[in-house]
């Protein structure tokens, strides 16, 4: 009899532990970006500084991306959550074995991005990209969407001379032979009218809404979402409030996202941050929302390219469910 009541304290004691580990392990989250910290991250870095993530019981490391990207890192397991882009992914979500990742949240309610030259260059509309010199990064949704902003103005894709190049710097790369690149505005954007150059800048979403799709994400890890829906919505609601905080405050935002990561440019990350706080939320009242009809626009245009082998399926890659 004693021995039988030592065996059950030892299995009693041994799945408490277990269930602690578990509980530990659960409140543990790994969230990677997908490039150095910028405004596009501050959110995160709020919800760190302010105690959000606390508030929920979790503990949140903000980790740089490995060579593979963020998003390969998330579908292998290295982090719960990354930075990704509605359009990156689609290559890799209609393979016979999608990548496992879901994006969870709209960091930015529309594409900020779009194609940026010295105003000297003329490329004052998508036609007269014609015979000008383009640092690109060789991917077909890239050269697609360029080709159908041509096109659609009259131009002829074929003449856009295109260099591969990755551009570090933007006004470095619009000093040299290039002559237009693909930016985000709310940084490269901003940091050439700090830096006192004229510029066009060709909208992407204002010149066709196909290409308001979202860009950047939050992906989440299918079975993480699976196996831990409450620690998901815990992460969600934490970043909610720190972007809703960098809505309302840019400025202390700013320092929050300097004291970070002290390499940026203050002057940059300020003027960064008053530009993209009223691109966070936009119009919509809900953070982080994603708006089905046009997730599914942007992907049935790139279904009727035939760019890849199979089509992407409509509502495939992303949840609304973990929002709150």
């Amino acid at each position: 009899m004693k021995n039988k009541f030592l065996i059950l304290s030892l299995l009693f004691c041994l799945a408490s532990l277990v269930s602690c580990s578990k509980k530990k392990a659960d409140n543990k989250v790994v969230f990677v970006l997908d490039w150095t910290p910028n405004t596009n991250h501050t959110g995160a870095f709020v919800a760190q500084a302010k105690g959000y993530f606390a508030d929920e019981g979790l503990s949140v490391d903000i980790i740089q991306p490995s060579e593979d990207g963020s998003a390969m890192m998330v579908a292998g397991g290295r982090a719960q959550f990354g930075v990704g882009f509605q359009d990156t992914i689609a290559p890799a979500l209609n393979n016979d074995e999608p990548i496992p990742v879901t994006a969870v949240a709209a960091l930015i309610q529309h594409n900020t991005s779009g194609i940026i030259s010295l105003k000297k260059a003329g490329i004052d509309r998508p036609k007269n990209l014609e015979n000008k010199i383009y640092a690109t990064w060789d991917s077909p949704v890239e050269h697609a969407t360029i080709k159908k902003i041509m096109e659609e103005d009259g131009g002829d894709f074929s003449k856009l001379k295109l260099i591969p190049s990755t551009v570090y710097d933007v006004v470095t790369a619009l000093n040299t032979e290039i002559d237009c690149v693909w930016i985000y505005y709310a940084w490269d954007g901003v940091k050439l009218e700090l830096s006192g150059y004229d510029t066009n800048y060709l909208d992407f979403r204002m010149i066709d809404d196909t290409f308001d799709y979202y860009t950047p994400i939050l992906v989440a890890n299918n079975d993480f979402l699976k196996n831990s829906p409450e620690t998901a919505k815990k992460f969600l609601r934490a970043m909610r409030r720190g972007y809703e905080f960098a809505v309302e405050n840019p400025k202390e935002a700013a320092d929050i996202l300097c004291k970070a990561a002290p390499e940026l440019d203050k002057e940059l990350v300020l003027a960064s941050q008053k530009w993209i706080s009223k691109q966070y939320k936009a119009e919509v009242e809900q953070w982080g929302y994603i708006n089905p009809e046009r997730w599914n626009r942007f992907y049935n245009w790139l279904n009727t390219l035939g760019l890849f082998e199979k089509k992407i399926p409509e509502n495939l890659g992303f949840t609304n469910d973990y929002l709150n």
